[in-house]
């Protein structure tokens, strides 16, 4: 399988955990551009919901995410945070 193709289901992947886990009702999981914002203007998930998906994450995955790991930059897109899950995989 190509890097293209993990990636493409690694994110298909978290679009389905972040509406599951954060129970998004109404969210369609393929409606979650890989790119658009998860907090604040763009899905609209708060600190809450972050910490949340982190044990999400955690779970569906089987990696550990220390705090320190949680940046902006990791956590901004759907299309960031498989990079950053891949990354640990």
């Amino acid at each position: 399988m190509s890097d293209v193709t993990v990636t493409a289901s690694l994110r298909e992947r978290i679009k389905r955990l972040i509406v599951e886990s954060l129970h998004l009702d109404g969210t369609d999981p393929e409606s979650i551009q890989d790119d658009a914002a998860l907090f604040g203007e763009g899905l609209g998930l708060d600190s809450v919901d972050a910490l949340e998906l982190v044990v999400a994450l955690e779970k569906e995955f089987g990696i550990k995410i220390k705090s320190n790991e949680m940046g902006r930059e990791s956590f901004a897109s759907v299309a960031s945070l498989a990079s950053f899950v891949e990354g640990r995989l």
